[in-house]
């Protein structure tokens, strides 16, 4: 099975590729760009898998996707090293 995770872009390295925080953890994964609509900016989350980012989400929808997630790990916000 795979999974998309929602991330904040924190940088743009360039037209294409972006540095993104995995949730509200240390983890940082760089993600190609190129599949989205319009381009990233610092702040927008966006959903990542195998290294693209696919569409942006808004605050809210990443917020309850990675509440679902850690849910379904059976992990807490204030779990050392939780996403």
């Amino acid at each position: 099975m795979c999974l998309a995770i929602p991330a904040e872009v924190v940088e743009i390295q360039s037209d294409t590729m972006a540095k993104c925080r995995v949730g509200q953890s240390e983890t940082y994964i760089d993600a190609s760009t190129m599949l989205l609509e319009s381009p990233a900016e610092i702040g927008d989350f966006v959903i990542v898998h195998a290294g693209f980012a696919l569409r942006k989400l808004d605050f809210d929808e990443a917020q309850e996707t990675l509440r679902l997630l850690r849910q379904m790990a059976g992990i807490n916000e204030s779990t050392p090293g939780a996403f």
